[in-house]
């Protein structure tokens, strides 16, 4: 196994979890419970981190280099036309109100 993604958010290395094995990429999730120990240990070997076969590593950093910089992670916010909220730039549409980014494509 090698660790092919690590964040300090959960939710993110969820959703890449989610894109490799919806790729038919298997997938071992490791620290997800160590937020607490945070201070403990330094705060990097607390973040949860994704590991995958050496023999799909490869193929892993491609789908998530593709999804991270291909889908508006690096974006700036947004305001919402319909509520006047600000979203962040990898949604394509408003959490608030569900109205859609008027530059998003399809």
């Amino acid at each position: 196994m090698k660790r092919v993604y690590t964040a300090e958010s959960l939710v993110q290395v969820v959703h890449v979890r989610n894109l490799l094995q919806s790729e038919g990429i298997r997938t071992e999730l490791r620290n997800e419970r160590l937020g607490g120990a945070v201070g403990e240990i330094p705060f990097l070997e607390a973040w949860p981190e994704l590991w995958v076969a050496e023999l799909e590593f490869d193929r892993a950093q491609e789908l998530i280099e593709l999804e991270l910089h291909s889908h508006g992670l690096e974006e700036p916010e947004w305001t919402c036309t319909g509520c006047g909220e600000r979203v962040e730039g990898q949604f394509g549409e408003c959490w608030k109100c569900g109205h859609v980014r008027p530059d998003a494509t399809g």
